[in-house]
């Protein structure tokens, strides 16, 4: 007598780990949400330092806290957020910018925010991180229905089905 074991799939063992299931479209549009708005937080920290601050000013505070090549540093710092930020909000990319992201909060904790403890108000580290870890949750996780990545990988799928149908 044979015996058959099926794996569930990703997204069945995924729903099995939730308390309350939660309704694709709910879901999808909480991560719309919530990317929306750590796209606009890193497009309005990539904005003061490339154009508030400018990228000479941001490149000086760079290099008084000891950040090598400070003004390429703040550069691409500036750039990461800005554009991230834009890339985030269209759900374009999203791994991409959660990794370019990631480096530029670690670079800015270590530097930064390391020694001046967990509270944001006195130049503690906890912005950063809750920044850092919430672009990875992204990369990890996905955009969800309502982004170009996801738009994007559908048409690939549609592809790949009508090449081998």
């Amino acid at each position: 007598m044979s015996t058959t074991t099926t794996v569930p799939s990703s997204r069945t063992a995924a729903a099995e780990t939730r308390l309350f299931p939660v309704p694709g479209i709910v879901r999808d549009i909480g991560l719309l949400l919530a990317r929306v708005l750590l796209g606009v937080v890193l497009i309005a920290h990539g904005w003061e330092k490339l154009v508030t601050n400018g990228a000479g000013a941001t490149g000086q505070f760079f290099d008084s806290v000891g950040i090598p090549a400070a003004q390429t540093a703040a550069v691409f710092a500036g750039v990461v957020e800005l554009a991230g930020g834009i890339l985030l909000v269209l759900g374009l990319l999203t791994q991409v910018v959660a990794v370019l992201v990631v480096v530029v909060m670690f670079g800015a904790y270590l530097f930064v925010h390391q020694g001046a403890g967990i509270y944001a108000t006195n130049g503690g580290w906890e912005l950063v991180a809750v920044i850092g870890l919430a672009v990875a949750v992204f990369g990890l996780v996905g955009t969800g229905r309502y982004s170009l990545d996801a738009l994007i990988a559908g048409r690939r799928a549609a592809g790949a089905r009508r090449t081998t149908a």
